[in-house]
Formats: structure tokens, C-alpha cells, sequence
């Protein structure tokens, strides 16, 4: 989604023209369709949800592995000619083995990123959100406050909704709070980081390294500041980029499409037009 910015919005959705009926995204996440002009014109919005949870999971346990045993910059080392004699200390990053992973965001995307971490052996899962989930008990997770989860956690993993809670939530004062030496991972949205700030933790050294799926705006461009940091891995928003997954999502949105052209109940449709998933 383009800087998480309405794709669909007042101005595009008249010039589609009165035969518009129904929109079909994709994607688990519809803040980038103005859901109060499709509201205003009667337009149904279908979209994929649950669907892409695993794939997405499985990319964050893939960005905290590549971000904290520095893979790109490891294979950077090679490409380069950079990988010379035995050192004990070259390219060393910390391990998830007993550390504390706070995770922003408990709901299915982030149940199944926990799930995936039992068998690294973890010390603790931290989340936070509006509230306690009973699902947590699932993965012995800790409910606890977002200050005391940046304090205590070595990997921060945000897999929460955008709302106008969690827009620029990470910003330099959160950043300060997490451990000196912490790793950040953001699956969510790149509306949640205030992007500047995060280019100024890593490198001041605030925090260690960060890996992004999502980044403000999309596509990055090339002369990010981010892209300039051997500490920071971005990937282009590939959470649900499995085949499986992307031929579900396919057919998902062909059947929303088609139910509404048949005047029959969608399969997965947004039901609050005027509200962004608060899924955090």
C-alpha cells in the first residue's frame, strides 16, 4: 500500500463512474481505501483477511533471523570480496536463544509469530495492546505495558493495526525506551514509525539493528537514508509473498467480486465502512 495513503479515495472514487459497485483489495488491510466515500456511494469492499497470517508470521521470524545474525550484511561481505580469514568476532549478532521478544500487537499475525518462536527457545514473549488476550495463555505471552515492553525486550516486533492510536507510534521517544542494543521489526504498517527517528536510533546507536517489511512511502526510494545503514534490512512489503498464500488471496477476492455482482453476501467483507481494523 502506497505510504499506507488512501489509494482509493474522494477524488478517485467519482471518477470510476456511477456503474462502480464493489472493490476488491487483496490484502488483509484496506487503510489505503477511503471506506466513508465507498459508504457514501453505496460501494461493497471485500477483502482477504486470515488468509496471509502464516506467510506474513513466517517473514518475521525470517527479518528477526536475517536482522540479528546480519545475513544481507553477510552475504554483502562475500559478494564483495570482504569475507578473508577467520575472525571470532566478525558478523556476530545475538541469538533469539533466552531472550525476550515483545511483540505489538497480539492478534492472529502476532499469535502466530509467537507460536513460530517456541522452538528458538526464547526466555519470554511480552505483548501489549487495548487488552488482554486469552489466546496469550497458548504461548505463555506476558500482557504488560508498552513502556515496560520496550525496557525488557531484546526484539521488538510490531503486528499491530494502523489506527490513529498506533500512527507514528514509534517515534524518538519510544525508541529511547527500548534496551540499548534491542532489534526493532515492523510487519504492520510504515505509518507506524516516524521514519526520520528510526534513521536516527540506529545511527546513534539508540537501538541495533531493524528490519522492515513496510517502510513510508512505498516503494522506497533508492536514496533512503535507511538503505544507507548496514544495520537495517528492508524488504519491498513481501508478508504475504508465498504462492499458497497469494493464489488464496486470488481466488478470496474473485469470490467478494463475484458475490456482489450477484447481489449475494460476500464472502469477506468490511463491515465497519467507516473504520480502520483495530485489530492491535
Amino acid at each position: 500500500m502506497q505510504n499506507c495513503q488512501c489509494c482509493v479515495d474522494e477524488s478517485a472514487v467519482p471518477r470510476t463512474g456511477p456503474n462502480l459497485k464493489v472493490i476488491g483489495t487483496m490484502s488483509v488491510g484496506y487503510d489505503h481505501i477511503d471506506l466513508a466515500a465507498c459508504k457514501k456511494r453505496n460501494i461493497a469492499v471485500g477483502y482477504t483477511p486470515g488468509v496471509l497470517t502464516d506467510a506474513t508470521a513466517e517473514l518475521a521470524v525470517a527479518l528477526l533471523l536475517a536482522t540479528s545474525r546480519r545475513l544481507i550484511e553477510g552475504a554483502s561481505a562475500v559478494k564483495s570480496g570482504q569475507w578473508g580469514s577467520w575472525s571470532p568476532l566478525w558478523m556476530c549478532g545475538p541469538g533469539l536463544l533466552n531472550s525476550t521478544v515483545g511483540i505489538v500487537g497480539l492478534g492472529r499475525i502476532g499469535l502466530a509469530i509467537a507460536r513460530r518462536l517456541r522452538p528458538f527457545n526464547v526466555s519470554r514473549v511480552l505483548y501489549t495492546g487495548r487488552q488482554p488476550k486469552d489466546s496469550a495463555k497458548e504461548v505463555s505471552a506476558e500482557f504488560v505495558g508498552l513502556d515496560t515492553l520496550l525496557a525488557e525486550s531484546d526484539f521488538v516486533v510490531v503486528s499491530c493495526a494502523i489506527t490513529p492510536e498506533t500512527t507514528a507510534l514509534f517515534d524518538r521517544k519510544r525508541f529511547a525506551q527500548m534496551k540499548r542494543g534491542a532489534m526493532f521489526v515492523n510487519i504492520s504498517r510504515g505509518a507506524v514509525v516516524v521514519q526520520e527517528d528510526l534513521v536516527d536510533a540506529l545511527k546513534n546507536g539508540v537501538i541495533r539493528a531493524a528490519g522492515l517489511d513496510v517502510c513510508t512511502p512505498e516503494p522506497l526510494p533508492v536514496d533512503s537514508p535507511l538503505l544507507a545503514l548496514p544495520s537495517c534490512v528492508v524488504l519491498p512489503h513481501i508478508g504475504s509473498a508465498a504462492e499458497e498464500t497469494r493464489a488464496v488471496m486470488s481466488v478470496m477476492t474473485a469470490k467478494n467480486i463475484l458475490a456482489a455482482f450477484n447481489n449475494q453476501p460476500m464472502p469477506a467483507q468490511v463491515k465497519s465502512p467507516c473504520l480502520l481494523n483495530t485489530s492491535y
